[in-house]
């Protein structure tokens, strides 16, 4: 790889300072196996250490003034736009994911501290009438809301810089300390976030130590959701992963943002152009690698044919190859186990009975964009999230049946419906069991600003700065009788 900027300090930065490491690990370029840096590795002791500096300085990030807390976030935005540039490229060589999407992912995380900055001004309570029985006559009622307390957060690699601001940005709105772990694979484009958002919360009079990261394995994620000192447990990741460490950080509050497999509806009265045009642009995104992105294309049987042969004539235009490129849209992923599941879960639906229209296949070290027909139930490549380049299409007699179909998944975070009727979005709207229903546009928009999340086994709690903020605060009730002269 090129030179790379990257201007923090060595070691994880923990209290007001960086810390030393016990080891470090070699990041390398998903697409062609090169060497991007160093990256410093944790372990479960300085986990315990970062909870030790959170608890020191929570009283006095609580107490932060709000315009503390927005000029901070204000002057973190303004400094990563500067760099934006190298966070895009940083993003690209250690995700491997095509330099469109990390534009994308940056523009994103400035809206993230952008929006969250702003909702510090709107961080308030309201009074409530007590006098509704007469037992409440002459009492003042009011309530406030106060920060939960050290937030963790456990970001995923797909998208670590945005996945991370949106744990790190409403926590310090809300008053919070946070510590972050990101992903094994992608640590780096996080660790200059961090020392970013540092410098910015010491420029504005507040500590450091209000933001820490930690590296590691499993063993720091246990440290770190297990301490029964931890006010709320942030994680984006695997169903199976968010499940564990809700049971094990019980009582503490858990918000999930787990798995998905993201279903699009073609109605037949649906502008069909539009919608192959969608699930090309929604399907192949980042490499297939978004949690919301196009897997299962449920589509009506009356314009099944036209709408496959307007699928089949699109695929050709999604270029595959180097990341860095202008054009691609599709590259490597992560690393190579996921390489191999995926192409694994391909063979198995062809096993199975579906049919491989397109794709299915390596070049260089990236998956082909695939297309898949008639997959089964009860396959991975249509039950679970395949995370890689593949949509697969099933048809249906009616729109009533493509609703249940979509609504038999234990997923539920986001699906899409193509149709020309109001009528039939409403119904989406009501009937579909996920967190969200985009009509006539793919299930991955995503604007940060939404309250952003799922149902199932898609997780719970929800995203977003003004809806996190709300996750990661409580409400105190006052009631106050004043004091009267006798």
């Amino acid at each position: 790889m090129s030179e790379l900027t990257m201007d923090f300090p060595d070691g994880l930065p923990i209290g007001d300072d960086w810390q030393p490491v016990p080891t470090t690990v070699d990041i390398c370029f998903p697409y062609d196996g090169s060497l991007v840096a160093t990256a410093p590795v944790g372990d479960a002791d300085l986990a315990r250490l970062a909870l030790d500096e959170a608890l020191a300085v929570r009283r006095e990030v609580a107490g932060l003034a709000s315009h503390v807390r927005r000029r901070a976030l204000q002057t973190a935005h303004d400094a990563i736009a500067l760099r934006r540039g190298d966070f895009e490229r940083l993003l690209v060589a250690e995700t491997g994911k095509p330099l469109v999407d990390c534009r994308i992912e940056v523009d994103r995380t400035l809206l993230t501290l952008q929006t969250a900055a702003e909702e510090v001004a709107r961080l308030h309570g309201e009074t409530v009438p007590l006098d509704l029985l007469p037992s409440g006559e002459g009492l003042l009622g009011f309530w406030v809301r106060k920060p939960i307390g050290v937030v963790v957060g456990i970001a995923g690699f797909n998208y670590p810089v945005l996945l991370a601001a949106h744990k790190i940005a409403p926590a310090l709105a809300a008053g919070c300390p946070v510590v972050i772990k990101p992903a094994p694979q992608t640590p780096l484009a996080t660790l200059w976030l961090v020392h970013l958002v540092r410098e910015a919360l010491h420029e504005a009079g507040a500590p450091r130590a209000a933001l820490q990261l930690v590296t590691g394995g499993p063993e720091v994620g246990v440290a770190l959701t297990t301490d029964r000192r931890v006010g709320a447990v942030s994680f984006t990741g695997s169903a199976a992963v968010g499940h564990q460490i809700a049971r094990d950080a019980a009582p503490t509050k858990v918000l999930l943002e787990l798995g998905s497999n993201a279903a699009l509806v073609v109605a037949a009265d649906a502008d069909l152009e539009a919608a192959a045009d969608a699930v090309v642009r929604g399907g192949y995104y980042a490499s297939g690698q978004a949690c919301i992105s196009v897997q299962r294309v449920v589509v009506v049987e009356a314009v099944r044919e036209d709408f496959l042969t307007l699928l089949a004539g699109r695929m050709g235009r999604v270029a595959v190859g180097d990341p860095r490129e202008e054009t691609t849209r599709v590259s490597a992923l992560i690393d190579e186990r996921s390489t191999g599941r995926v192409l694994e879960w391909v063979a198995q639906a062809v096993g199975a009975g579906a049919r491989l229209v397109a794709g299915g296949k390596r070049v260089g070290g990236a998956i082909e964009p695939t297309v898949l027909l008639d997959v089964p139930d009860g396959v991975a490549a249509w039950d679970e999230e395949i995370f890689g380049p593949v949509v697969a299409v099933r048809s249906v007699p009616d729109l009533e049946t493509a609703f249940e179909v979509v609504n038999h998944s234990r997923y539920g975070l986001h699906a899409s419906v193509f149709t020309a009727s109001l009528a039939t979005a409403f119904e989406a709207v009501d009937s579909i069991e996920v967190g969200g229903v985009i009509v006539n546009e793919v299930p991955g928009f995503r604007s940060d600003v939404m309250p952003y999340g799922g149902v199932k086994d898609s997780g719970s709690g929800r995203e977003g700065p003004r809806f996190a903020i709300e996750e990661l605060t409580v409400t105190r009730m006052a009631v106050i009788r004043p004091t009267t002269k006798g």
